[in-house]
């Protein structure tokens, strides 16, 4: 998920460095023998082309498959001849995906606004309670910090306290940065002594999801076999946070190669209900955010990786349009499918985070030099919202919900934030999704993250990672070995259609409504269109969330939406009793 950084290396390589040696016991372009066995399993397949054009859904006669067999040789042979390439994991192929949006052009660089001009409540006082400083929205903090009533140094050391106290209960801490934090927050301190202060994220301790390269720390991916590898870089991300004077505090677990919750030190956990996970992949930024063991976090998204643990633990997530954001110094997953956003306590926040991160670093050439237009006089009537009407009557997951009661009552607090956005200014119309089998083609994303963990495939490390089941990556990756190139290419022009569908409905409209576990969560990924998870209230304990879709480089009226959303509600003031139960 998203183009990784590189390992150290020697300059100067010389050819012979990229060359392997061939697997023994494999004779070039030879279909492999099949060995006769005494013990009792499959028939043997005596005809491997007759297999192959199977599970193609093909066939062809005795006389085509004799034909291409000496092609199928000559490929295999070139099969070879690649995989005796030593390929860092940073390099992506020689394509590029540019989410469609007809007529669109930017209209200005791509460079971080020195002021969003986002109101900031001039009666923030210190709490009492020093640890309810840590649930703050650092557009609170920030003001504490810039007036000097709290040092950065008070701040990290809270939040490594908390880190300490409760990531351990949360499984949502990998490696804590301490000597580079406290480092940091003391010069962030003397900066701001000197008058230098370089704006609302300046001492502000944050967390990465444990995919970004940082200089000195591990960067394991969630997965045992990389449970000790140290890239010696820093991702964009992190220079880019360093820049704006941002603290690391801590690396957040990931779901193992960003997928589910689970990772090689167990399950992370959900702050609201420790027995259920956080969902993942960006499930230790969603826990340790919901949780105030940071004041912010960075996470990424393929399918959901946002939106879904921040809908979990109730935390406000951006899923920013495809190509906003740098990818350089990140562990790649799907090169055509990966996104970075940040995970706040607020719209707010993350207006301020994606300012700081995102736009072209001349590094990851996905990146469109598109600027973030934040509308300083906001209007939430001028906008045009649809909502997804039957998602709010019947939800398209309803079969994931562990009763059909459940799912009920979740869709009363979901209609009840209709009414509130209503409130907020905003005119609702009922919309529909376009007919299109998006589901379809996931095989893109099962594809490229086979593509990119083929060498853990076959020297056998996936049997390493902790999750095997059925829906696990070592089974996702050895089944993706039968999607043929050219349904994978079929897969990818569908996706073309399916833009054109979307920029056909997101011409009508600046936002579309959904909850956050929607059909167009699939399609939207797909897309790149950006997206919003906000909490809208409670269920049972437990955070429900809403999802704002967005045109594509429009993540300012995601944004502003949801901060007017956030000032005719309280939700985004609720957060976990990490002592007892939730609240």
């Amino acid at each position: 998920m998203i183009a990784s950084g590189p390992r150290s290396r020697t300059p100067g390589f010389r050819r012979r460095d990229f060359l392997r040696a061939a697997p023994a016991g494999v004779a070039a372009g030879m279909w492999p023998a099949v060995a006769e066995s005494t013990q009792p399993g499959p028939p043997a397949v005596e005809d491997p082309v007759a297999c192959a054009a199977s599970l193609a859904g093909l066939e062809f006669t005795a006389a085509e498959r004799d034909l291409l067999r000496p092609d199928a040789a000559r490929n295999r042979r070139r099969y070879g001849e690649l995989r005796q390439l030593a390929i860092e994991a940073d390099v992506p192929p020689a394509f590029t995906f540019r989410p469609w949006r007809s007529n669109y052009r930017p209209e200005g660089p791509a460079t971080p606004n020195a002021d969003l001009g986002i109101e900031r409540s001039a009666a923030t006082a210190v709490p009492s309670d020093f640890n309810r400083l840590a649930l703050l929205p650092v557009t609170e903090l920030s003001q504490l910090v810039e007036r000097r009533q709290v040092t950065s140094l008070d701040l990290t050391r809270l939040y490594l306290d908390r880190l300490r106290r409760y990531g351990d209960g949360l499984n949502c801490v990998v490696t804590l940065t301490e000597e580079r934090a406290l480092a940091q927050a003391a010069e962030a301190d003397r900066e701001i002594a000197a008058g230098r202060y370089r704006g609302p994220l300046h001492g502000i301790p944050w967390g990465a999801k444990d995919l970004f390269a940082a200089r000195g720390a591990r960067t394991t991916w969630g997965a045992r076999p990389y449970e000790q590898q140290i890239i010696d870089q820093d991702a964009t991300v992190v220079e880019r946070l360093d820049a704006a004077g941002a603290v690391l505090v801590a690396k957040l677990s990931m779901g193992a190669l960003a997928r589910g919750s689970v990772w090689f030190g167990g399950m992370t956990r959900n702050p609201w209900a420790p027995a259920r996970g956080s969902s993942g992949s960006s499930a230790g930024p969603g826990a340790a955010t919901a949780a105030g063991l940071v004041a912010f976090s960075v996470g990424t998204e393929t399918l959901g990786s946002i939106i879904s643990p921040s809908a979990a633990c109730g935390v406000t997530g951006l899923r920013p349009t495809y190509g906003r954001v740098s990818r350089h110094g990140a562990m790649a997953l799907s090169w055509t499918m990966d996104k970075i956003g940040p995970m706040c306590r607020t719209a707010g926040d993350c207006a301020l985070v994606f300012n700081a991160i995102y736009g072209p670093d001349g590094r990851d050439e996905t990146v469109v030099d598109a600027p973030f237009l934040w509308a300083r006089q906001f209007d939430p009537a001028a906008l045009r919202v649809g909502y997804v009407e039957d998602e709010f009557r019947r939800s398209p997951f309803a079969g994931l919900l562990r009763q059909s009661r459940t799912a009920a009552r979740e869709m009363e607090v979901q209609r009840a934030a209709l009414d509130d956005l209503r409130r907020a200014g905003l005119t609702l119309e009922p919309i529909e999704l376009p007919a299109f089998p998006a589901e379809a083609l996931r095989v893109i994303l099962n594809a490229e993250a086979a593509a990119a963990f083929d060498d853990l495939t076959r020297s056998g490390g996936v049997d390493r990672l902790t999750d095997q089941g059925p829906d696990a990556w070592p089974n996702v990756f050895r089944a993706s070995r039968f999607i043929p190139a050219v349904e994978y290419i079929r897969a990818q022009r569908a996706r073309t259609l399916l833009g054109r569908e979307l920029d056909a409905l997101m011409s009508q409209f600046d936002l579309i409504v959904t909850p956050a576990l929607s059909a167009s969560l699939t399609m939207t990924n797909l897309t790149g269109h950006p997206a919003l998870a906000f909490k809208a209230g409670f269920r049972d304990g437990l955070p429900v969330a809403l999802m704002l879709t967005g045109r594509l480089y429009e993540e300012a009226a995601l944004l502003q939406a949801c901060r007017a959303y956030e000032q005719v509600t309280a939700w985004h003031t609720r957060h976990p009793s990490l002592d007892g139960p939730g609240a």
